[in-house]
């Protein structure tokens, strides 16, 4: 479990990640914000290690504001090129208004749960 704490701020998004099946599993916890978007960034794509479909299990998240969006879509277009993909899995309702607002639900899969999400 990692997190992220500036400044002796404390971290208001926590991550746990492990590979099941060749996907990468990034479970989330809390809010995510400005302050928080890269270690968002970082526990989605890890960097110097491969590649793999990523599943960000959102059901812990209780927040998600533009920068963290930004960062799903960015991730999405990296995984694309590197022909693997992103999935939203357990998205909680404040987070799917989110998504659903801003079309990011178009662009990225959105599951109503982990097992489905690795299904697809």
């Amino acid at each position: 479990m990692t997190s992220n704490d500036k400044a002796g701020r404390a971290a208001r998004l926590s991550v746990a990640h492990h590979v099941v099946h060749g996907a990468r599993i990034v479970t989330l916890r809390g809010e995510i914000d400005y302050d928080e978007q890269d270690v968002l960034r970082e526990a989605l794509l890890p960097e110097g290690e491969p590649v793999l479909p990523v599943v960000a299990d959102m059901s812990g998240v209780t927040f998600i504001d533009s920068s963290g969006i930004n960062v799903l879509l960015r991730t999405s277009q990296q995984t694309a090129q590197a022909q693997s993909r992103l999935s939203i899995a357990a998205p909680t309702d404040s987070v799917r208004r989110v998504l659903s607002l801003t079309g990011a639900d178009t662009v990225i899969p959105c599951h109503p749960a982990l097992e489905d999400a690795l299904r697809s």
